[in-house]
């Protein structure tokens, strides 16, 4: 496979022009998204789109001081601190002329009520429900939107840190679904700079096991 294919354009990017990202492209975008594999195609995803400066910012500042409020009541100095310092990540959103965020609805493991009524021991359907098939299906979404976003020169950052801000998120923005959760964010828009650092990958070898 060539190097240069359009997966290996996509990487994550936390610093962005002020370019508005045009709507029939943030459609495209997500359409890109609705094309990935779902699980009985429950199709459980659903994105929130957000372009108001304004707005993004209040996100930022919710997770900031929900980010305070939880170090304030921890002792550990060296747990607090890595807390604190870690939000800096969590905010690549910032300064993007678009934000994403992702929601994930209630998805039944196949078999887990065939294997409750079968008797099976807690462990095992723990083991099951830990497989999390809806969030599979959001997640390979998620990596369409951000494929799809760089194939057409924009940026992304997969970002899961701020869900522990959700009920706050939800509730500055007058979000609610039925059955849905926000489970991350990215934020969109076109890259500062081109010239970045891809961490490096673990070789191919390291990662498979072949039976033969």
């Amino acid at each position: 496979m060539a190097e240069n294919s359009f997966i290996y354009n996509r990487y994550s990017v936390r610093k962005f022009k002020d370019d508005k990202v045009p709507m029939e492209h943030i459609k495209e975008i997500i359409k890109a998204g609705s094309f990935a594999p779902s699980g009985k195609n429950v199709q459980n995803w659903h994105f929130v789109i957000i372009n108001k400066k304004d707005l993004i910012n209040k996100i930022a500042e919710e997770l900031e001081k929900k980010n305070k409020n939880i170090a304030d009541k921890i002792e550990d100095e060296n747990i607090k601190d890595k807390f604190i310092k870690g939000i800096k990540y969590q905010l690549a959103f910032k300064n993007a002329p678009t934000l994403i965020l992702v929601y994930a609805g209630k998805y039944m493991p196949t078999g887990y009520e065939e294997l409750k009524l079968s008797g099976a021991c807690e462990e095992e359907l723990q083991e099951l429900w830990n497989t999390a098939p809806g969030i599979q299906g959001v997640s390979a979404a998620v990596e369409n939107i951000m494929l799809s976003a760089a194939n057409m020169g924009y940026g992304t950052c997969w970002i899961t840190g701020p869900v522990y801000a959700a009920k706050e998120i939800n509730n500055l923005i007058g979000f609610q679904k039925e059955g849905y959760s926000l489970i991350a964010m990215t934020p969109l828009g076109i890259p500062l700079s081109t010239d970045f650092r891809r961490p490096p990958r673990k070789p191919v070898e390291e990662i498979i096991t072949i039976m033969e």
